[in-house]
């Protein structure tokens, strides 16, 4: 691995997994440090800088409920859900169900078929009077390794738990997402994943997972108020047909959705984590 690209994948410690990546770093770039969720490892994010302090406390993992912070965002009404099918939050145990915000009206779940596994699914639920509404699944991946509860720098593992999404961005236009949206060069990435992937295209649209991170900076803010060892930069982003280090990745064609259907006044989650952990 060439130096610059040795140094590219250091300072994007959690979106796409990155091998010999010549993805572009700005003044700012960060990795976003998530909402004071519990473990959760950063993924491979273009250049970014991590915002100075941490937001109110409010979403954790299920393991060890540490606090998360709470976002403002939200997702439309009808977006992604179907609306005659009531149900309940994903096979969610009491302990995951706990640490959902009552005032959260939108709840991204990412099931992993297995602790170790790098595949999983995605299911946008929204609360109605009459209980959750699920929308349709999407395939997923996540973090080379799988996932874990106390998420560290190089553990090539997404994080488990509930973290709030309060901020968007990407290399692309805001295609009409009603979260703040960054367009910026930053988010240009290259180089090849874990299967030899190439990597281009993988940020065209992002969305900052909460964990060690500011909410309401650039998805590249690299603030990290749970330390730097904790990792930072887990994004949802396109899908680059590899695993991750760290983030959650969705079709290019749902992360459209799903950027749309997201409203900060719904105040919008991501419950993450493999099955049996989140059945906790």
């Amino acid at each position: 691995m060439s130096a610059v690209a040795f140094l590219v994948t250091a300072v994007l410690t959690g979106c796409g997994a990155i091998t010999g990546s010549t993805a572009r770093e700005s003044p700012t770039v960060a990795a976003p440090t998530a909402a004071t969720s519990p473990a959760v490892t950063p993924e491979a994010a273009p250049p970014a800088a991590e915002p100075p302090a941490a937001g109110p406390p409010a979403v954790g993992s299920p393991e060890t409920g540490a606090p998360g912070v709470e976002s403002t965002a939200q997702g439309r009404p009808d977006a992604g859900a179907h609306p005659e099918t009531p149900a309940p939050l994903g096979g969610l145990g009491p302990r995951t169900l706990a640490l959902i915000p009552e005032n959260a009206r939108q709840a991204v779940v990412v099931t992993g078929t297995g602790r170790n596994a790098n595949r999983s699914e995605a299911v946008l639920y929204r609360r109605t009077a009459s209980g959750w509404r699920a929308g349709t699944p999407w395939p997923a991946r996540n973090a080379l390794n799988g996932w874990t509860d106390d998420h560290r720098v190089g553990d090539l593992r997404s994080p488990i738990g509930v973290f709030t999404l309060s901020d968007a961005g990407g290399l692309l236009p805001d295609p009409g997402t009603l979260l703040p949206y960054d367009e910026s060069s930053g988010f240009a990435i290259g180089g090849t994943g874990f299967v030899g992937e190439p990597l281009a295209g993988s940020f065209d649209y992002v969305i900052a997972i909460d964990y060690n991170r500011v909410p309401g900076t650039s998805p590249l803010d690299r603030t990290r108020p749970l330390g730097a060892d904790r990792g930072g930069g887990i994004w949802l982003h396109v899908d680059h047909q590899g695993p991750t280090q760290g983030c959650v990745s969705l079709e290019e064609p749902h992360m459209r959705q799903l950027l749309l259907a997201l409203d900060p006044a719904q105040h919008p989650v991501i419950v993450m984590g493999d099955a049996g952990s989140l059945r906790r």
